[in-house]
């Protein structure tokens, strides 16, 4: 996808979101608002509690309960910089989307890696952390050999994206959003 399509996908996703909350819906994608430094930090320490999770379930030997973990720490750290942006999110699908996008614009120094995790596919064959959750969510194993393997690589690269993430919302930076994402002339112009 390229760089326009994202545009015009985030754009859509933000102007269809405003024009539900207006009507007293609750939307599903992405609302501008305020940054939010506070709530940013709070993501975060939300992450550092997932993997404190994580560490309770391989313990107790819950292991279809640490691929969700993961997930949620890596989300909860895209949620964290959303927040630096002053954007929240109801999306999976969107917050990756727009994550991959301040990342080629170069606004934010966050690793590709840690988008593909949380990015939803819809094409069979792509798989990120979203269907290792649900895969080991809904399916009848309790103990699963794949996530006792993983389970070291996975959790230093959560741990790796949280600093990232602090990285970014510790910033004295002042983020925002990509003109174009908000200018109703860019979108008119799609």
């Amino acid at each position: 996808m390229t760089q326009e399509e994202i545009a015009k996908k985030l754009r859509d996703c933000i102007r269809n979101a405003k024009r539900d909350e207006a009507k007293g819906i609750k939307h599903n994608g992405l609302i501008i608002g305020t940054p939010n430094n506070e709530e940013a930090k709070n993501y975060i320490k939300k992450a550092k509690r997932e993997l404190e999770l994580c560490e309770f379930y391989k313990e107790k030997e819950f292991d279809y309960k640490i691929p969700e973990e993961w997930f949620y720490t890596l989300y909860y750290c895209a949620l964290a910089i959303l927040s630096k942006f002053g954007v929240e999110s109801r999306s999976q699908r969107y917050t990756a989307l727009f994550l991959r996008y301040i990342k080629e614009k170069n606004l934010i120094d966050y690793e590709n890696n840690y988008i593909d995790r949380i990015t939803v596919y819809s094409k069979k064959g792509d798989e990120s952390e979203v269907d290792k959750r649900e895969e080991a969510r809904y399916s009848s194993s309790i103990e699963i050999e794949s996530v006792k393997k993983r389970y070291e690589e996975i959790t230093i690269l959560c741990k790796n994206a949280i600093f990232q993430a602090e990285e970014i919302i510790f910033s004295n930076e002042d983020f925002k959003i990509p003109e174009e994402l908000l200018s109703e002339n860019f979108y008119n112009n799609l």
